[in-house]
């Protein structure tokens, strides 16, 4: 152990006390709240819905607890407890070039990882999510998922890893710009294959029907100047009962995507202004602006990174005492969330106010009473919380409080 073994733990308690903290906050106020409907929201919920919303947030910040002491153990276990030397001397044995070695350690600890998550998943969503009647994945679907998850991290992720390796042992001390171009690179690539490569390996897409509700939305989208390269349901509820819509792709790529449980709950001028508060976020440039900051953030990590690699102390420091490229990879992508765990309010912050904007863009080019009712909709349907704590919210939420979001609707009916 060395000094910066204590600064690593000192940052490691500090994010998970704050993180348990603001559990036990969400978790006590949300309960404090749970025996009425807020006043807002009296005649468009019932009270068993808000108390199974309560009661189901209460779950969730239990199951979510339980995971984050699992990861403490194990990332303890790989670095200061030797888990990472043992895997990477032991493939060593082997003689494979330092690449192969280390592609197969990484890979080995990966896989590692997930194992580890799959029973919790399983509980979640055969106990959970089944409890409050959200689960529509059979086992075999389930243990379909896994397979195909796994397999596309193999055929995917491998490569990737193989190529930053290479590039780290070939490349020299400027190794992290050509990786940082690489990666963003590889983002921008997965981003246009995403809606016809990807998602329709684990979902069907069906085209929106010809009819009024097409027809409304083919005009919404003339009138915000929008192209799409079509209008798709998605069969979200072959695994779940929770709604959503998102438009995705890059490019000609850009699809409009409804889950089929969000078309069969909203009427069609509630379904017209959900597509154009998530036109808005086109429109203001929101994925756009969320990719540079992305690849800023991954630019100075990166350059960290090219700094902590060439330094003893870092490796001895976490438990690793043979240095090499991909230990160094893997430990920096495994300790840096304790430090950079303040940045989580900042960017829910940021994106909070890009909702704000999608909500006046909406309101704009559809009914704002529709976006409303369409939301509580949305709210009562994946048991939301309309109580959350507000620092536990300010912290965590990508998505303004039901009532703060209404609120900064109402102006605009």
């Amino acid at each position: 152990m060395n000094t910066f073994t204590y600064i690593f733990l000192g940052a490691l308690f500090l994010s998970y006390a704050v993180q348990f903290w603001l559990s036990h906050r969400q978790s006590k106020h949300v309960l404090q709240h749970r025996s009425e409907v807020p006043e807002d929201f009296k005649h468009s919920i019932s009270l068993d819905a808000h108390q199974k919303a309560a009661d189901y947030t209460i779950e969730k910040g239990k199951i979510s607890d339980i995971d984050s002491v699992i990861g403490i153990i194990f990332l303890l276990a790989l670095t200061l407890g030797g888990g990472i030397s043992l895997i990477f001397d032991f493939w060593a044995t082997f003689e494979f070039s330092a690449i192969l070695t280390g592609i197969i350690s990484l890979g080995s600890v990966f896989l590692l990882m997930s194992v580890l998550e799959i029973p919790l998943s399983i509980y979640q969503t055969f106990v959970l999510e089944e409890k409050y009647g959200f689960n529509k994945s059979t086992h075999k679907q389930f243990a379909i998922d896994q397979v195909m998850q796994f397999s596309l991290v193999a055929l995917i992720g491998l490569p990737l890893l193989a190529l930053v390796l290479w590039v780290m042992e070939a490349i020299g001390s400027n190794w992290w710009v050509w990786t940082w171009a690489i990666l963003m690179s590889f983002s921008l690539l997965m981003s246009w294959l995403y809606p016809t490569v990807i998602a329709p390996l684990f979902n069907s897409f069906t085209p929106l029907e010809e009819g009024p509700l097409k027809n409304r939305i083919q005009q919404l989208l003339q009138r915000c100047g929008f192209s799409s390269n079509g209008i798709f349901i998605m069969d979200g509820s072959k695994r779940s009962g929770h709604g959503n819509a998102y438009f995705t792709g890059m490019g000609k790529n850009k699809r409009i995507v409804f889950f089929d449980t969000l078309a069969e709950s909203l009427d069609e001028e509630e379904m017209e202004a959900v597509l154009a508060h998530e036109l808005g976020h086109f429109k203001h440039k929101h994925v756009t602006k969320m990719l540079i900051a992305s690849s800023i953030m991954s630019f100075i990590s990166l350059a960290v990174l090219g700094w902590l690699i060439t330094e003893s102390w870092f490796f001895q420091g976490l438990g690793v005492g043979t240095e090499s490229n991909a230990a160094a990879l893997l430990l920096f992508m495994l300790v840096s969330p304790a430090f950079t765990s303040f940045m989580t309010p900042i960017s829910a912050y940021f994106q909070r106010q890009f909702e704000f904007e999608a909500d006046d863009f909406a309101a704009e080019h559809a009914k704002a009473r529709k976006l409303i009712s369409g939301l509580v909709k949305l709210y009562e349907e994946n048991a939301s919380t309309l109580t959350p704590d507000p620092l536990f919210s300010a912290f965590h939420y990508s998505h303004p409080p039901a009532a703060i979001r209404i609120a900064h609707l109402e102006p605009k009916l």
